[in-house]
């Protein structure tokens, strides 16, 4: 039997120490989703036990192109805290993480409860705002490799978040050109759609699959609806920032040496 209080506390503590640790499968044997979304839970109790509050979620795997590749046939879901947060234009610190990523993506705030089954109507009408934004992944797992059973354990990799100012709910994100730039550099570019085909698809599938776990997404929350293009590693970079088109930019610099 999995125990689950075990690998939460040490997949925890690979966060706190920013300390790569072996996979779960392989050493525990094949986990089960439902398995790895318990254990995604205890490490998040951690954080809360130690004052972190729940502020939204994320959502991963929303590319039809990673899923087919995952073999997947749904998305999957992290929680995140407000120790993630990071302000737009602020400062992180390279020390906190192990080997960061970061992705472009598109941010709504809620204003109105949201779980279970909903149409696409339902979600639209609970966004308070939305906004550009970058999500930094960093894998708890060593060569940032994982199966399935690891990334849902370990929170879908995400480690830290910044949005950008908020927009009105009715702003157009259906199809917006994203460009990425680390130290002035392009790195990545693409679009929008590549968020499920229309980005509020993903706050369909949010609240769905957060509902099946007994959770519902709060007014105020912040949900993160996946990554536009591929992840660009940070490297030794000192600086990300994202041109989103119409939704405005967002950026964060990076304080410490290379990870």
């Amino acid at each position: 039997m999995t125990d689950i209080a075990t690998i939460a506390a040490r997949l925890d503590a690979a966060a706190r120490d920013a300390r790569a640790i072996p996979q779960i499968t392989g050493q525990e044997g094949e986990l089960a989703l439902s398995e790895a979304y318990d254990i995604q839970r205890a490490v998040i109790d951690h954080r809360l036990a130690r004052g972190a509050a729940l502020v939204g979620v994320k959502m991963g795997f929303t590319s039809e192109a990673k899923m087919v590749q995952m073999g997947l046939k749904d998305q999957i879901w992290g929680r995140l805290t407000s120790d993630m947060v990071v302000a737009k234009g602020g400062v992180v610190d390279r020390a906190r993480f192990i080997h960061p990523r970061v992705e472009p993506e598109v941010a709504v705030r809620l204003k109105a409860p949201l779980s279970g089954e909903i149409t696409r109507e339902e979600a639209f009408a609970a966004i308070d705002a939305l906004a550009p934004a970058l999500e930094i992944i960093d894998s708890r797992y060593e060569n940032f490799r994982f199966a399935l059973g690891d990334v849902v354990a370990d929170n879908a990799s995400s480690s830290a978040f910044v949005v950008g100012d908020w927009l009105p709910a009715d702003t157009d994100v259906a199809d917006v050109p994203m460009v990425m730039n680390v130290d002035g550099a392009v790195v990545e570019t693409g679009s929008s759609a590549a968020i499920l085909g229309d980005p509020i698809r993903s706050l369909v599938a949010a609240a769905r699959l957060a509902g099946a776990a007994g959770l519902t997404l709060q007014p105020g929350w912040t949900v993160m609806l996946g990554g536009a293009t591929a992840a660009a590693a940070i490297g030794s970079a000192r600086a990300v920032s994202l041109d989103a088109g119409h939704l405005g930019r967002v950026g964060f610099t990076i304080a410490g040496g290379a990870a």
